[in-house]
Order: C-alpha cells, then sequence, then structure tokens
C-alpha cells in the first residue's frame, strides 16, 4: 500500500527526524566508527568502536612497545595504567578517584569481590544472597566462592531481596539491571537494606555503567564490578573493573594476592603485603595492549554528563516501543522490560516466537541485536551514537518481518 498523510510510518520518520535534530547528544556519534547502512542495537554485548582507539592501539604497538621496549612500563605509564584508567571510570560509576581499579575479567573481579567481602563481614555470618536471574557466569562464581567462604548460596528475587537480609547474611550480590529482560533494580534502597543488616553488598553494573547514573559513593556500596566492553566501548574482552569503597580499602582482603598488589611488587618477597587503596585489587601484569584501547575508548565521555545520557536512553526507549506498537502486529511480541523508567534500563527486551529466526532476518536487513534463548530480541540503545531515526527504522524492519 502507497504511503499517504495517514501512514503512521510517515509520521513516525517525522518525529524521528525532530528529536534528532533536537538532540543535544546527535553529535557525538562522530565519535565513533560504524559503517554505513547498519542500525547498531547491540552495545549492550559489544560497543562500538571509538574512533581514536586503532590509532592509539598502532601508536601503542608500533612506537611504545615497537621502540621503546621494556622502557615503557615507565615512558609510557604502562604500570600506573590501571589506577589511571580506574579513574577515568569512576565519575561514570559515581566514585571518587582512588576507589576504582582496572584489569581481569568481570569474573575474576567478582570473585575477588566476593571472597573480600566475605572476608570483611561479621564473623559468624552463613548465607551469601545472589540475584536468582543472574547472568550465569556470576552464579558459577557465587557458588565457588561460597565454597571457598564457607557459605551457602540462597537465590533472591531482587525485588523481594530486602526482606530476605537478616544477621545471617554476609554478603549479597546484585545486578543493577537484569541482561535478560533490561528491568533496572533500586540500588539505593537494597544498598541500604544490606548495611542495615549488617551485611556487604556487591553490584554487578556490567548493564548500567555508562547508560545510567549509579551512584556508588552516594549510596554507600560496598564493592562492584563491572566490564567495560558494552557501554563503555572499551573493545571485545576489555579489562573489567573493581570498585572497592575507601572505607573497606584497608580491610580488603584479596583472595588473589598477586604481585602487582602488592605494597612493594619488586621486592620479590616471599610474604605477601598488600598495597594501599584500590591497588590491592591488582593480580598480575595488566594486559597493556587491551588496556591502552580502552582509556582510549574512554576519550569518547570527554564532556559528556551520565544524566543527559540517561535522559536520551529513557527517550529512545520510549520511542522505539511506540514504533514497536505502530508497527508490528498486536499480539505478535511481548516486551518484557518495565514500562516505568524507574525499573528500565537502557535496552529493551521483546518476546516472540522464533525469535533466534527473527533475529537472524533482522541482522541480514542491517539491524543488529541479539536473542537470548529461549525467545528474546534484545536492543541495546547506546545514546552517545544511536539515535530516533535508528529506532525507527529498527522497529520499521521488525514490523516488514511479521507483515
Amino acid at each position: 500500500m502507497s504511503e499517504t498523510s495517514t501512514d503512521p510510518g510517515t509520521d513516525l520518520r517525522d518525529r524521528a527526524a525532530a528529536l534528532d535534530a533536537a538532540d543535544e547528544l546527535a553529535k557525538l556519534r562522530e565519535r565513533f566508527t560504524l559503517p554505513d547502512g547498519v542500525v547498531y542495537l547491540d552495545g549492550n554485548s559489544l560497543g562500538a568502536l571509538p574512533a581514536g582507539v586503532a590509532a592509539t592501539t598502532a601508536d601503542v604497538v608500533a612506537r611504545q612497545w615497537g621502540e621503546l621496549l621494556i622502557r615503557s612500563w615507565e615512558e609510557s605509564g604502562w604500570w600506573t595504567a590501571p589506577e589511571r584508567i580506574g579513574d577515568k571510570i569512576a565519575p561514570l560509576v559515581g566514585a571518587a578517584p582512588g576507589q576504582v581499579v582496572v584489569g581481569d575479567s568481570t569474573s575474576v573481579n567478582l570473585f575477588k569481590a566476593l571472597v573480600g567481602g566475605a572476608r570483611l563481614a561479621a564473623p559468624g555470618r552463613t548465607k551469601l544472597l545472589v540475584d536468582s536471574a543472574t547472568f550465569p557466569t556470576d552464579g558459577y562464581i557465587a557458588r565457588s566462592a561460597a565454597r571457598l567462604a564457607g557459605l551457602t548460596v540462597v537465590p533472591v528475587d531482587p525485588s523481594r531481596a530486602a526482606e530476605a537480609m537478616d544477621a545471617d547474611t554476609a554478603v549479597v550480590l546484585l545486578n543493577h539491571v537484569d541482561y535478560r529482560s533490561g528491568r533496572l533494580h533500586d540500588l539505593p534502597a537494597l544498598t541500604a537494606a544490606a548495611r542495615a543488616a549488617g551485611a556487604v553488598v556487591v553490584w554487578d553494573l556490567c548493564h548500567s555503567a555508562g547508560a545510567l547514573p549509579v551512584g556508588l559513593d552516594e549510596h554507600g556500596v560496598d564493592l562492584a564490578v563491572g566490564c567495560t566492553y558494552k557501554y563503555l566501548n572499551g573493545g571485545p574482552g576489555a579489562p573489567a573493573y573493581l570498585y572497592i569503597a575507601a572505607r573497606h580499602q584497608d580491610a580488603f582482603d584479596s583472595p588473589l594476592p598477586g604481585w602487582n598488589g602488592h605494597a612493594d611488587p619488586f621486592a620479590m618477597t616471599p610474604d605477601y603485603e598488600a598495597a594501599r587503596g584500590a591497588t590491592r585489587g591488582r593480580v598480575g601484569t595488566p594486559d597493556i595492549l587491551s588496556m591502552l584501547a580502552l582509556e582510549s575508548a574512554l576519550d569518547a565521555w570527554d564532556g559528556v554528563a551520565v544524566e543527559a545520557v540517561r535522559a536520551k536512553s529513557l527517550a529512545l526507549t520510549d520511542f522505539f516501543l511506540a514504533c514497536v506498537a505502530a508497527y508490528v502486529p498486536q499480539g505478535l511480541v511481548e516486551s518484557v522490560t518495565p514500562a516505568e523508567h524507574e525499573h528500565r534500563g537502557s535496552q529493551v527486551s521483546l518476546r516472540c516466537e522464533n525469535a533466534r529466526e527473527v533475529m537472524g532476518e533482522l541482522i541480514a536487513r542491517g539491524v543488529i541485536g541479539d536473542f537470548r534463548a529461549p525467545d528474546v530480541l534484545r536492543f541495546g540503545f547506546t545514546p552517545l551514537y544511536v539515535g530516533f531515526a535508528d529506532a525507527e527504522r529498527a522497529a520499521r524492519t521488525l514490523g516488514h518481518i511479521f507483515g
């Protein structure tokens, strides 16, 4: 059917154009390298390539490593990179300097945080509460950490986690945003409940850092971990980070006391003495190539307020849901992402039949999201480079597939 003035597609495309024209963050797309003709809505799995990373990485390889060789540990600042880059991430998660250290994977940092958290907890406590819908690796790590610390894992629904916190609770592990549904959990209230119960709380920020304000210091979080390759655009396999609140640093006892976290790493003493501050969260020699790529990637955040990113994220996801409702025949998809802003992260998850095949067709048509078993289409909205026209095209393409 030909389009007319009553065609919702015309109205939605006009609205998208107007929203993009008024968007103060739209110019940030120039800070990224994206393929022409592609709508990229998978930044909640792997962020797009920031424009400066390729040149930085080439310099690290050719000059810093190729020419300066081992001198780069000092002359190029390799040795201090974990703390320096941690301080670049800190404002994005609401932390003062000196509390975030970069290195290792999220899984390794989670293990440090859970065992270290158990060692911070009061003696005699027996339970480790774990988000029952957590990303599988978090659950695997939690069970291993619990065995080492002599705790019992208790799965909890995050919406009811506060009710499960009691005098036997040593550590609470929660995800700020659920990876499958995009549900945002109440970090301030749940952190306050954990502290009231005398428990140590560990937050997984993988699906929130870089998409919305976190407020680690403001809300009194004890420990937190997160990856950097999603909304922080650090690149595939980019190193993760560990947040250790300043008040816990002197007592934080890492279960992985590597030489990089030693107070005097080059003394090569047989006995371990932990470094001061968040540095004690380091373990082995840092992965410099990926770490310095991450440092360059974080330049994309220069002058950007996380609050502005959050406002655009909510506007994008609202608009996408409106477009889906207009383009997709009723009853064929169901949103499993909360409609309420206070419960929504920066993704929209839609449940449908044959979801794997539908996502494959979307990708073939230039709209890249991802699939989560058994029946979920995930669309991540990264406000630094996703616009309203992208959201409209994605929904329209989905409608064509179902049409």
